[in-house]
């Protein structure tokens, strides 16, 4: 995993958790404007999360965040 998608994956569940709790689930589509301007991260995201980790579309920020660090 890029540098670059680790900080920003470890960013947005922060920002997540502290709006919503622990308890928030999140995809990897959050970590992602509404538009494809980088179809590069979005599928190495996509890999890590559905391939590589097997994870569900919803999961715990809290989860996602551990495996991440």
């Amino acid at each position: 995993m890029t540098p670059e998608l680790k900080d920003k994956i470890i960013a947005v569940c922060d920002k997540k958790i502290a709006q919503k709790g622990d308890n928030v689930g999140l995809s990897f589509y959050a970590f992602f404007a509404n538009k494809n301007d980088n179809p590069e991260l979005l599928m190495e995201a996509a890999t890590w999360w559905i391939k590589t980790h097997k994870l569900d579309h919803f999961e715990k920020a809290v989860k996602i965040k551990q495996l991440v660090s």
